[in-house]
């Protein structure tokens, strides 16, 4: 049954998906984490499925619709984030409780694509096809361009924002580009792990790395491994036992982060 599996096109297409979004998503989201950011998957996914809501409504592709929310959103959190200096976290919220009610407004007036839309909710990965996975390789190496190019300035901002503007570097314009980054991969991602998940991807993988590594680069390699190990596998077990693959991933990471914490633990002591 596993050959099977593995040599069906569906299931290819998908593993290509899954490892392509299992490099940007930890990539992004070490630097997220590290800026106290980690909720803004969460907020800019729920701003795509009101996208992608809308796409079906009006017949235009989702993910391209999603894509364009998903980026409207991104250049809104930064200006409320800019506005409320104090209480960046507003931005997030205001953005996410916007989302969910464009998300719920559309749904209202679409009944008819409520069930295409909930395979974005909670992911479909199966159903990839040629154009889903163009998309998704076009943002993997537009993220993997970007910190090739600007490693050194995102490692700096992500740990002294001050520093960083008092040595001339344009913050303003990196937290801008991070932001639009992150819409990029949670737009190419949701119909892979789904809305309600896609956060986990850019998240547990880097929890489970800061408790491993001890410098940064390896931060970054040890949560792309993590993630590829937790979409690869969690792809085959879902596919053999006939699971939701994108629930799976979840909590195969899940398991593989209380593992760590458990393994360090027993160390220390």
């Amino acid at each position: 049954m596993l050959i099977d599996i593995l040599t069906s096109q569906f299931f290819q297409r998908a593993l290509l998906g899954g490892v392509l979004i299992g490099v940007t998503a930890p990539m992004l989201g070490i630097f997220l984490v590290l800026r106290r950011l980690s909720m803004i998957g969460d907020t800019l996914a729920h701003v795509t499925i009101a996208g992608v809501a809308l796409g079906f409504l009006i017949g235009v592709y989702p993910i391209w619709a999603g894509l364009v929310f998903a980026l409207i959103g991104s250049f809104a959190v930064e200006k409320l984030r800019k506005a409320y200096k104090t209480y960046a976290e507003l931005s997030i919220a205001v953005i996410m409780s916007g989302g969910v009610a464009l998300a719920s407004l559309f749904f209202t007036l679409g009944r008819n694509f409520n069930a295409n839309v909930n395979n974005y909710f909670f992911g479909s990965i199966y159903t990839l096809n040629m154009l889903d996975l163009a998309i998704v390789g076009m943002v993997t190496l537009i993220v993997i361009g970007f910190m090739m190019v600007f490693f050194k300035e995102m490692f700096l901002l992500s740990f002294d924002e001050d520093t960083a503007a008092v040595n001339g570097l344009p913050v303003r314009w990196f937290n801008l580009a991070l932001t639009v980054l992150t819409a990029l991969v949670i737009s190419a991602a949701i119909k892979i792990v789904g809305a309600l998940l896609v956060s986990a991807l850019l998240t547990i993988p880097v929890a489970i790395s800061l408790l491993i590594a001890r410098s940064f680069k390896k931060a970054i390699i040890v949560s792309v491994l993590v993630s590829e190990l937790a979409v690869i596998g969690g792809l085959i077990a879902a596919g053999v036992w006939n699971l939701a693959p994108g629930a799976t991933i979840v909590l195969l990471l899940i398991a593989i982060l209380i593992i760590t914490m458990l393994v360090r633990k027993g160390i220390k002591v």
